[in-house]
């Protein structure tokens, strides 16, 4: 996969393209990240990409005859043209599920006030990471690349990010490591058995009470199997018992 980012910073990237688990799927050739500063695209010798609202008011505005130009420039058929921008869809699991299938993607950060409307034209999609302001759209277009690229082939283990929160729709089962015990409090006994079909039941009802007390949105619309069913009878026991 190429992902392509469209900013007025670029060096905010370079340690996001450095460290961790980025650095090691660009360096494997599981994925490749370009840069591009479009403020190359501006015409006059001050390099603005900006100007004053039409009709006033606060802030500047990025112009379409200095963004578009870059947008046409880097993209091709197969680019997947996305605006980073507060107005735009709010970002989930599926989403990155959907995008990590593209061959390539373009992430455009807006900055300022924002784009001129003409600009949005030009793109595929229009994409928020959360219902608040950043600065621009630098950060929230890491958090999408970043979502994405674990999820490719090679980046990770397949099995580290299946039984991530919101993969199935759930919240992730709680995790344990050594030492077993620890301040009185210890491993739960299940997860010392072995046995994995205990093991497996386990992890579903913890996510399944998790998810029920932190986030019973993710549950409105959901399908639940007979064996999720049973568990929340279960789960419902035990806290009533509790009361």
């Amino acid at each position: 996969m190429k992902i392509k980012i469209l900013t007025l910073f670029p060096k905010m990237f370079d340690e996001f393209m450095g460290e961790s688990i980025i650095k090691r799927a660009i360096d494997k050739g599981v994925c490749e990240i370009e840069v591009v500063d479009f403020r190359l695209w501006s015409q006059d010798k001050h390099h603005h990409v900006d100007d004053t609202p039409c009709s006033g008011g606060a802030g500047m505005v990025l112009r379409p005859d200095i963004l578009i130009p870059a947008i046409k420039d880097n993209s091709s058929s197969n680019t997947y043209k996305i605006l980073m921008t507060p107005q735009g869809r709010l970002y989930k699991q599926d989403i990155a599920q959907d995008l990590s299938k593209q061959d390539e993607i373009m992430l455009i950060c807006g900055h300022y006030e924002g784009f001129d409307e003409r600009i949005r034209e030009y793109v595929d999609d229009e994409i928020s990471i959360g219902d608040y302001v950043l600065t621009g759209g630098e950060l929230a277009s890491m958090v999408v690349s970043d979502s994405i690229i674990r999820l490719l082939n090679d980046a990770i283990k397949k099995e580290s990010h299946e039984d991530d929160s919101f993969q199935n729709g759930l919240l992730e089962y709680p995790q344990y490591t050594r030492p077993i015990e620890y301040d009185g409090k210890k491993v739960p006994d299940v997860l010392l058995c072995g046995n994995h079909k205990d093991i497996r039941r386990w992890r579903l009802k913890e996510s399944l009470r998790k998810t029920m007390k932190r986030r019973p949105d993710l549950l409105l619309n959901r399908e639940f199997s007979k064996e999720e069913l049973e568990l929340i009878d279960e789960i419902k026991e035990e806290e009533d018992g509790k009361k």
